[in-house]
């Protein structure tokens, strides 16, 4: 059933087999019915995770075994920018499964829709009536066709209204209403009314000539609407309809009940156009005009479901919102969720959402339930418990995958893999999925190519691996987690700064340019705006989370440009070390991993043990131990510039080159190699070379009149740390 163009997706199945299921009541993967888990009141599910936790693929895989089986919409918010864009678009594609498309809010978007200035907005507007004309069925042929007809015909209301043809859109408004404006149908029809300027409210008002841009945008308002009703509502059926707008918006009885035309035109149009004049406001305004408009499209859905649907149990319509982080995305899921908190609600609608957000739950939502997928499985466990509009969201963080899920991913490889690889990788990502796929996929591709003969590809070269079509592993994920280009840049040298001090000074030795001020700060800003970090601690690196910051330094190994350039791997650590031995004692260790990651070992070795003979004092011990772990936590040189030969020289296989120096120089060498090896999150972690962590440490302990008790602590403890990929512990005094 899975294919390379659709993938698998690992560790989802508490919500694509059990939890939207219950919602819908149908099957995700089989034709079969689910007894519901709610019958009435429905949580909103909002999916949380960072970039490439699988979101936006958890949607598409609902769509591609839901589509065609019950009414469904996928829509991704980020990609709009107003409220009412996103009904209509859920509108277009739940109309077709359901039995009664939107005769509540088609008006409600059409008088929103009104009297846009220049003609690219119109053009869009007129678009946007086409469409939904087509997708409730009122209408038919070819989009563009029908956006000519429906411009052509309100068009001619308004010539008809100017010249005192008496059309239901040229009576003009009622008595204090305000300007209306908006994008749909008036869509290439306010140039011939000659109006002139903005057709929003709020800039026509403040604006010379407002009442004239207000009265055009009046009629143009009234033209669409009398267009719609008279020509796609039948009268006695969309009284109701004006009237539920009436209700809402009618300033006084009389305009109530007011007819716009003088010739039998539809009345009652006023509530609608206070509508429209609410929308183009803006601000408090626009917000009550969007409320009313998810009433509309909520009660539309609710009022399609038939009695015998009902009795039947019939799938219920699913609406699946991609990255509502988004500003319309967060204001509709708003919505949404206060229409269903409304106290003492007697009718509920049937409408299943699940939403996805970037980052964590929004800050406001205090009373959402919060859940773990594995606890999906058998119950949502959710219930309404209060009437603030949170208490409707279930919670559902997305999260990392595990080894197993890794193992399975690389099951379909052509050839024998390296038997520690799934480990490696795993621990390299971190079980992120996004970066598990595509480092799978050029293992699997790899593997391919080598044929069965070649020797498997070795833990440590997993990101030394290209893609299908060529690319670097690293720089494709970086792309998906990093979307920036400009910050991306930034990113990747920065990375390899110690803390924001570092990194500014960093940023002006490379000259990095940028319109801020400190290019570092705007780029912890970015990783803040992106959801990589709530804040970003001035004494840590910029990029706190250790799969990216991994990538990133790669991508400064990779991309260095050799030793005469400023963004050489040489240069750059050789000027971080320069600066942290500027900053005194504290850094003394930065300065020593600066060093080392430059594949100078020497110089390294040679402070340590100068400081291993010269201090005394317990508290001394665990300085010199909190420094060489730190030091050996360097990123390694480009193998263009050095020989990787560290688990070799932890073995003491080299001991031959260092004779000139004594056994406590070479221990400590050993020592520092074994650690800087292990570090690295694709080595794997070989019994022999742990144990031989603690054997040097235990050998150290002998040779310190002080050092005893704290380095023998270490040698017991450090091995099994190595062993499980842990961090070394430092011993308690």
């Amino acid at each position: 059933m899975h294919t390379s163009e659709t993938p698998r997706l690992y560790a989802r199945d508490p919500l694509l087999h059990h939890l939207v299921p219950r919602l819908t009541g149908l099957a995700y993967a089989e034709r079969a019915r689910v007894p519901w888990e709610h019958d009435k009141d429905l949580p909103l599910v909002l999916l949380t995770g960072r970039h490439g936790m699988g979101r936006t693929a958890v949607l598409a895989a609902l769509e591609r075994h839901y589509a065609g089986r019950l009414p469904l919409a996928r829509v991704d918010t980020a990609a709009q920018g107003l409220v009412v864009e996103l009904l209509e678009e859920l509108a277009c594609s739940l109309a077709p499964g359901l039995s009664r498309r939107f005769p509540l809010l088609l008006p409600g978007l059409i008088a929103a829709y009104g009297g846009y200035a220049d003609g690219a907005e119109r053009a869009r507007a007129t678009a946007r009536i086409a469409r939904l004309l087509l997708a409730c069925r009122l209408e038919s042929g070819p989009e563009p066709g029908v956006a000519q007809t429906w411009e052509t015909r309100v068009r001619a209301r308004l010539a008809g209204a100017e010249s005192g043809a008496g059309t239901s859109a040229g009576a003009g408004p009622e008595a204090g209403a305000g300007p209306a404006a908006g994008a749909g149908p008036t869509a290439g029809v306010e140039g011939a009314d000659g109006a002139g300027g903005s057709a929003r409210a709020g800039s026509s008002a403040k604006a010379g000539g407002s009442a004239r841009a207000g009265g055009a945008a009046h009629a143009v308002v009234h033209a669409a609407l009398a267009e719609y009703f008279e020509r796609y509502a039948r009268a006695r059926g969309s009284a109701p309809l004006r009237q539920w707008y009436q209700d809402r918006y009618a300033e006084t009885p009389e305009a109530a009940g007011a007819a716009p035309d003088g010739r039998g035109g539809p009345g009652g149009l006023e509530g609608l156009v206070r509508l429209a004049d609410w929308f183009h406001r803006g601000g408090d305004y626009r917000h009550a005009a969007e409320q009313t408009l998810v009433h509309a499209f909520l009660e539309d859905v609710a009022a399609a479901r038939t009695r015998w649907q009902r009795l039947n149990r019939d799938p219920r319509p699913l609406a699946l919102l991609d990255n509502t982080h988004s500003p319309a995305g967060a204001r509709l899921l708003d919505l949404v969720l206060e229409y269903r908190a409304r106290p003492g609600a007697a009718h509920h609608d049937p409408l299943v959402v699940v939403a996805t957000r970037l980052g964590d739950a929004p800050p406001d939502a205090a009373e959402a339930r919060h859940r773990d997928l594995p606890d999906l499985v058998t119950t949502t466990g959710w219930r309404r418990t209060g009437h603030a509009p949170s208490a409707g969201l279930v919670v559902v963080e997305l999260t990392p995958l595990s080894r197993d899920d890794v193992l399975l991913m690389l099951d379909a490889a052509s050839a024998p893999l390296h038997p520690y690889l799934a480990s490696a990788l795993h621990t390299l990502t971190g079980g992120h999925p996004l970066a598990c796929r595509v480092l799978c996929d050029a293992v699997l591709e790899h593997a391919s190519r080598a044929g069965p003969a070649a020797a498997p590809l070795a833990p440590r070269d997993l990101l030394d691996l290209t893609t299908r079509d060529g690319r670097p592993v690293s720089a494709a994920i970086l792309e998906r987690l990093l979307p920036s280009p400009h910050q991306r840049a930034r990113l990747v040298p920065l990375s390899l700064a110690r803390d924001s001090t570092a990194a500014q000074a960093l940023a002006a030795h490379l000259r990095l340019e940028g319109p801020e001020q400190l290019p570092a700060n705007a780029a912890a800003d970015y990783l803040e705006a992106e959801h990589w970090q709530r804040d970003t601690p001035q004494d840590r690196p910029l990029a706190a989370d250790p799969l990216l910051h991994t990538l990133l330094v790669h991508e400064a190994r990779r991309t260095s440009r050799g030793t005469e350039s400023r963004r050489g791997w040489q240069e750059m650590h050789g000027f971080l070390r320069r600066h942290h031995t500027t900053r005194g004692e504290d850094s003394e260790a930065d300065a020593l991993r600066h060093t080392l990651a430059a594949g100078d070992a020497k110089t390294v070795v040679a402070a340590l043990s100068e400081e291993f003979q010269a201090e005394q004092d317990r508290l001394s011990a665990l300085r010199w131990l909190s420094c060489l772990r730190y030091a050996a936590t360097a990123p390694a040189p480009p193998a263009a510039d050095w020989d990787d030969e560290r688990a070799a020289m932890a073995a003491g296989a080299h001991d031959d080159r260092y004779r000139d120096i004594d056994e406590i120089d070479r221990c400590i060498n050993r020592l520092l190699h074994g650690l800087w090896y292990l570090s690295d999150a694709t080595a794997e972690p070989e019994a022999d070379l742990c144990e031989d962590i603690g054997a040097e440490l235990a050998f150290l302990s002998l040779r310190h009149r002080t050092w005893r008790a704290v380095l023998g602590q270490a040698a017991r403890t450090w091995p099994a740390a190595a062993r499980d990929k842990r961090p070394l512990p430092l011993p308690e005094l």
